[in-house]
């Protein structure tokens, strides 16, 4: 019983809990009347994780994001490449849940990038690391 709770506790703290999440203000406006488009090519093209996150899975349809290659967790830039993925329909709501298991502005940013047949959708990238001399 202790293991499934700890097991119950950590989900929540990873998907739904904005606890150890600050986002920067730098982030990108979010208007509540609009539905957004998210190209999604790792844990997210999983139906369970997306309703442990928004709450529900959604449908989702293939898609092609041009000009970046998979690499671990991230798309690194490649003009030969085409990264093979998914496209989920969101609420603002919704997207902000996935801007907190992303990290927005921590781990990764969101931009907004051109899909193989021309549609554009936010996309999730690892950001840079900050090197900071001594």
């Amino acid at each position: 019983m202790a293991l499934l709770m700890v097991g119950v506790a950590y989900l929540w703290l990873t998907f739904v809990s904005s606890f150890g999440y600050n986002p920067t203000a730098e982030l990108p406006a979010i208007d509540e009347d609009k539905t957004y488009s998210v190209f999604v090519y790792g844990t997210l093209t999983r139906p369970w994780v997306r309703w442990l996150v928004m709450g529900r899975a959604g449908s989702s349809e293939p898609a092609g994001l041009p000009g970046f290659r998979k690499e671990k967790l991230d798309l690194k830039p490649d003009p030969e490449a085409v990264t093979q993925g998914e496209v989920i329909e969101v609420s603002a709501g919704e997207l902000r849940a996935l801007d907190r298991y992303e990290r927005l502005g921590v781990r990764y940013e969101r931009v907004e990038l051109t899909l193989q047949d021309g549609r554009s959708a936010w996309v999730y990238r690892l950001m840079e690391p900050v090197l900071t001399e001594f």
